[in-house]
């Protein structure tokens, strides 16, 4: 068999070759040389509290983010991601440190081990068509639901459109483990933790989860920030 466009080689003499994955940090969705493994924004930043479920601010859908390029919104992107790193995720929104606004942070591989970092601030998320869409279910937890983690179906792809702090469009595609935060990320920013699309009683197995396991995780977050000097 082959495909469009091609002459058909006898199958002895045909040899697929896979093409190589390019290894590079994707920086805002771009691929850059070298990046160290805490971000600048890690290095300047507070930790701040992570909400946790059953809070309000994590139940609405957060506002637009209508200034762009001003210090407390670099300020508060800062704050997320050294947040993140203590309370070793894969990325964290806004309202996860209490603040209604739609802006989420990452740093995340994909299922090739590509690692992906970045922060999106107004972000719409598209998924493949419903022809085309291939779910996973696959093991899914959240910073604001502590210590529990449940099997969640998602995409394999997705990509999310937005900007960055200063305003300037961004487009990031996601695919695998990758994509799975992009979609769990957007969800927040419409008011929806995971926890909301398990049935009744996986969401209770998750809250049980989180009551037997949430005093550790919190202490395990408090050694890693005195650790940070934070």
């Amino acid at each position: 068999m082959c495909e469009t466009g091609e002459t058909a080689v006898p199958l002895p003499l045909r040899r697929e070759r896979s093409r190589p994955v390019d290894r590079r940090v994707r920086l805002q969705g771009r691929p850059v040389d070298s990046y160290p493994a805490l971000p600048p924004e890690a290095e300047r930043g507070a930790v701040r509290r992570v909400t946790v479920v059953g809070e309000e601010v994590l139940g609405r859908p957060c506002r637009e983010v209508t200034e762009f390029g001003t210090p407390e919104l670099s300020a508060l992107i800062d704050d997320m991601f050294v947040t993140m790193y203590v309370a070793t995720g894969a990325g964290l929104a806004a309202n996860q440190v209490g603040v209604d606004l739609r802006l989420f942070v990452y740093d995340c591989p994909d299922d090739e081990g590509v690692r992906h970092v970045g922060h999106l601030v107004n972000p719409v998320l598209e998924l493949p068509e419903a022809g085309g869409r291939r779910l996973v279910d696959d093991s899914e937890g959240c910073l604001s639901v502590p210590g529990a983690t449940m099997s969640v179906p998602r995409t394999d792809r997705a990509v999310v459109r937005g900007f960055d702090k200063d305003g300037n469009p961004l487009v990031v595609e996601g695919t695998g483990y990758f994509a799975r935060c992009l979609q769990h990320e957007s969800d927040h920013l419409v008011g929806h933790t995971y926890l909301d699309r398990l049935s009744k009683a996986d969401r209770k197995d998750a809250l049980r989860q989180m009551e037997d396991r949430r005093e550790e995780v919190f202490a395990r977050r408090a050694e890693k920030a005195a650790g940070l000097g934070r």
